[in-house]
């Protein structure tokens, strides 16, 4: 099935479709019954996230509210025994969707609780009571007198300076010998330990809304109707309970619009 076929059905059930938006940074987008596809979106990626979108739509029609609350698998499935659902639609959620298991960043967070650990060894070679939970005292008095303080709240700093006649200095945490030569090195790696610590932090901020994201209800039905379109077999293997309901329940007529389009793309 060509794209157009499927963006001419979804005019006509009203939705507006726009392919030559940002949509907001991601593939595709929807909102108030407007579909918007980035223009960037792989050619392959079209249909699959045409689909996505237009069954956040088809959930928006059993679940009105489902914009704001992220829906429930409740109205989803018309059951209120939900538990049996969720882990097969995050099953598939993880096929569809590679990035959904943050692979990348979790292999970051590896390399940084390394560096952490080596940065505090050099520390502990001088200071064998340092400890990360508390005070670095000797630290602390030695950096008081230094611009490298600036370093413990950025990477990354523009100095102003003079006062006449006035210039910039950039600072960085990449180059603390070439900046601060007179630095001992244990300070110097306390200061790259603090640097991992907010990178550490700033990851696992961000798998933690990655995850909140991935879980909502609305956002686990629409990768399995996208999983759907990419591999019928593989959905109903990974997900047979919740891919038994789901029939069931679109041949009752329960999702509207939903059966004509499977029809068309499968």
């Amino acid at each position: 099935m060509e794209k157009e076929e499927l963006i001419d059905y979804f005019k006509s059930v009203g939705l507006i479709v726009r392919t030559t938006t940002k949509a907001r940074g991601h593939q595709g987008f929807y909102l108030k019954n407007r579909i918007d596809i980035s223009s960037v979106t792989p050619k392959d990626r079209i249909i699959p996230t045409l689909l996505h979108e237009f069954t956040h739509f088809v959930h928006s029609k059993i679940e009105p509210n489902m914009e704001k609350s992220g829906g429930t698998l409740e109205r989803i499935f018309n059951d209120n025994k939900t538990d049996k659902y969720f882990q097969e639609l995050l099953d598939v959620t993880h096929f569809v969707d590679k990035n959904s298991k943050f692979e990348k960043l979790n292999s970051h967070k590896v390399i940084i609780k390394s560096k952490i650990k080596d940065y505090e060894k050099l520390i502990k070679n001088t200071y064998p009571k340092f400890l990360r939970s508390k005070k670095f005292k000797e630290f602390d008095k030695y950096i008081k007198r230094s611009q490298a303080r600036y370093l413990l709240k950025y990477d990354r700093v523009k100095l102003v300076t003079g006062f006449l006649f006035k210039g910039t200095r950039i600072l960085s945490t990449e180059s603390i010998e070439n900046d601060f030569p007179d630095m001992p090195p244990e300070f110097t790696a306390y200061i790259r330990l603090k640097s991992c610590q907010k990178k550490l932090a700033r990851i696992s901020s961000k798998i933690s809304r990655l995850k909140k994201y991935y879980s909502k209800p609305t956002e686990l039905f629409a990768r399995f109707v996208e999983g759907l379109y990419i591999d019928k077999e593989q959905v109903e293997t990974l997900a047979p309970v919740s891919y038994k309901r789901f029939c069931e329940l679109l041949e009752s007529g329960y999702y509207p619009y939903l059966q004509d389009i499977l029809m068309l793309v499968l």
